[in-house]
């Protein structure tokens, strides 16, 4: 079943994003430049496609043998994965990696070899999370039954408990992917119709993803139980050890970004709408941080400008740092929030603050408090 669709208020100061557009298009103009990928991106790709391919090859094929090394490999391994999602397929998928679509689609099924499938990504990030972001019953994101991430959420006993299972929750998200949430989101998606706005049926989808997830097992799990001299557990090991990794990057990397104190949630009146325009919501419901990073946030994709991100999906993160100057200067200018932290991990610190307030209720009373005052 459909859910209807949410309508943004168009009459909440729409000259922002309006000036906001021209000030970023006027800068890629006058820098003669392309809001697309650059050199830059292009090592970055090498890069990450080798911090993920070349331990792989170097177990298969015997270099690497011993427990001690062969584990590092599977270690390495993580990072690769997690750099390829953060990276790469993460801007292929929004059609922001090369100006060229065949590009862009062949380098978003990267998503598919370090477990996931780009389909329901699409459907779950790019059309649900960034046009629905921090709306609750849309955002999928937020949508999490052994969680609470939104004050708009009914609290459970089990909450109360939340900010200590969170990490091994998120040290499983993508484990998760390969083994349920794909097969899962698939025939939700079909349900609600968006599979179809993907070219797909039911069929189709199912068929191209058990394909996809039977690859990847043969790939990551069968292969090495047969090339890598180690017990069969090790193997399972190290696999686990890899996706740990991985999971915890990307959790850590994106809950900061949405899910931390200072953003805004929402839930659409009887009228399926919310009270912003599109452009000011994003800014009321995402955060930045580490702003001035370096080697960081060129590993993490950019991730760090969330903001700039959520606003331009469509341009290139590495010129997040760039356009970011514009978009704070103009959200002033504009009297909106520009929510960031100077750290990453004053950002992280301050997502399990606010995850412990909700699964506590103290979120809950708070906001009575300050209702009442």
């Amino acid at each position: 079943m459909k859910n209807p669709k949410i309508k943004f208020n168009t009459s909440n100061n729409p000259d922002f994003f309006k000036v906001l557009r021209k000030r970023v298009d006027l800068y890629f103009e006058e820098a003669k430049i392309s809001k697309k990928g650059n050199m830059n991106m292009k090592f970055k790709t090498f890069f990450m496609l080798t911090l993920y391919t070349a331990p792989y090859l170097l177990m298969i094929s015997g270099t690497v043998t011993g427990q001690v090394e062969v584990m590092l490999m599977w270690v390495l391994m993580g990072f690769g994965m997690a750099g390829i999602g953060l990276s790469i397929m993460h801007d292929a998928n929004h059609g922001s990696y090369s100006k060229n679509k065949l590009v862009n689609k062949r380098l978003g099924y990267l998503l598919n070899i370090i477990g996931g499938y780009h389909i329901n990504w699409k459907i779950q990030h790019n059309v649900l999370h960034h046009t629905y972001t921090n709306i609750d019953g849309y955002d999928e994101d937020i949508a999490k039954p052994v969680m609470r991430f939104s004050p708009n959420q009914k609290r459970k006993f089990i909450y109360n408990f939340q900010i200590i299972y969170a990490p091994i929750l998120y040290s499983v998200m993508t484990l998760y992917w390969v083994v349920s949430k794909d097969f899962e989101g698939i025939i939700k998606y079909n349900k609600r119709g968006l599979l179809a706005a993907q070219g797909l049926t039911l069929t189709s989808g199912l068929l191209t993803l058990f394909v996809n997830k039977l690859a990847y097992i043969a790939l990551l799990i069968v292969v090495p139980l047969l090339l890598i001299p180690q017990p069969w557990w090790f193997i399972l090991l190290g696999f686990l050890v890899m996706h740990v990794i991985c999971g915890l990057i990307l959790a850590f990397i994106f809950q900061p970004a949405h899910v931390v104190g200072g953003t805004k949630f929402y839930v659409p009146d009887e009228d399926h709408s919310v009270e912003n325009n599109w452009a000011i919501h994003q800014m009321l419901t995402t955060s930045n941080f580490a702003r001035n990073s370096g080697v960081f946030a060129w590993f993490i994709g950019g991730l760090n400008h969330q903001i700039e991100h959520h606003l331009f999906p469509n341009i290139c993160h590495v010129h997040y740092k760039d356009i970011s100057v514009i978009v704070r200067k103009t959200a002033e200018e504009y009297n909106l929030p520009y929510h960031t932290h100077r750290t990453f991990l004053g950002a992280l610190l301050s997502h399990f603050r606010l995850l412990n307030s909700l699964g506590t209720g103290r979120y809950d009373k708070m906001q009575v408090s300050i209702s009442e005052s």
